[in-house]
């Protein structure tokens, strides 16, 4: 039986702990706290994250990253984005030379404007054939149920892929391969933006022609700054494209359309964020994406405006408005 490391017991790291047992392996996943990870192993629940669901006997949780990382064949990389470099700077010592490393995060590093795989590569020394990115619509409470969901693998080695593609293929997980790890990583790091942006419509009580022109409009930012970082711009009509932007913007479980949602209520940042440890990753890599993007000169206004309302420089009625009322001009993505 392979042996998985999942260092991130968080919603969709334990998600993706249960993909990877249903799919035949044994996982071992690293908690920051050891209450929690005593409770996965004495109870086979993660109780804080996904409550009311039993984990299977192959699921085991330690507080040492050594012991988790010790006999894997792959490491799973699913802390906060921002958090990684802190992270991966503590567990330099004990990850294992040659095996693949897999993120599942979706943000955009403030300060350096690096993707994740980017920042993996830097504190690890590990070449683009052994860093891969999981994304797609990766609901995590659906897919730990057991409910029908697909993603895609992606690597610059086809062959890692493919062997992560069998590491992670359950009865009800469908992993795709892809070597476009630069559209897969943006596609999922700026839909949580694009989601911030809907919830706020959800939540003045905007219709379905808001939401549909938001996540429309999103998805051709998101293709525009795809593109000029060399992506292939056909990801982003796939499943971690199209596929994480309409799930991650129409679902209530969605922590970046929940967060957009209250932040329409009239809620402030640090209210919202204070009442729950479930991260919107979109909350701060809306402006490291909307830095990425003027680097780039890429026009992103919503990420941009999204942006804006975080920092308190807008309040999220102006900010739809002000995206409409912008001046009309002839745009490809129309």
């Amino acid at each position: 039986m392979t042996k998985v490391a999942v260092f991130g017991a968080g919603s969709w790291g334990t998600a993706f702990a249960v993909v990877l047992a249903n799919a035949g392996n044994q996982v071992s996943v690293w908690g920051r706290r050891e209450s929690l990870c005593e409770a996965i192993n004495t109870q086979h629940e993660n109780a804080e994250y996904l409550p009311g669901l039993r984990l299977p006997d192959a699921i085991t949780a330690t507080h040492d990253p050594a012991a988790a990382a010790d006999g894997a064949e792959a490491i799973v990389l699913a802390v906060p984005s921002q958090s990684l470099r802190d992270n991966l700077t503590d567990w330099a010592g004990v990850l294992p030379n040659a095996v693949p490393l897999v993120s599942l995060m979706k943000g955009v590093e403030l300060g350096t404007t690096k993707r994740m795989s980017e920042v993996i590569a830097e504190l690890t020394g590990a070449g683009p054939e052994r860093i891969a990115v999981v994304s797609g619509p990766n609901l995590a409470r659906e897919i730990a149920e057991g409910q029908p969901a697909a993603s895609v693998v992606a690597c610059a080695d086809e062959g890692t892929a493919a062997r992560l593609q069998k590491l992670c293929h359950s009865p009800t997980f469908r992993p795709y391969t892809n070597n476009d790890v630069v559209g897969c990583e943006l596609g999922g790091a700026c839909k949580n933006v694009i989601a911030l942006a809907v919830g706020m419509a959800v939540g003045l009580g905007f219709g379905d022609n808001a939401r549909a022109s938001v996540i429309t409009r999103g998805l051709a930012e998101i293709a525009r700054l795809g593109t000029a970082l060399g992506a292939d711009e056909h990801t982003f009509s796939g499943l971690a494209g199209l596929g994480d932007l309409v799930a991650t913007c129409s679902s209530p479980l969605s922590r970046n359309r929940t967060f957009g949602e209250k932040l329409g209520q009239g809620m402030a940042v640090a209210e919202i964020a204070g009442g729950t440890r479930q991260v919107a990753e979109g909350v701060k890599s809306c402006a490291s994406i909307t830095e990425l993007a003027h680097h780039h000169d890429v026009e992103m206004p919503i990420a941009e405006h999204v942006t804006k309302v975080v920092a308190g420089e807008m309040t999220p009625k102006d900010m739809l408005f002000s995206l409409v009322s912008r001046s009309a001009k002839s745009e490809r993505w129309g």
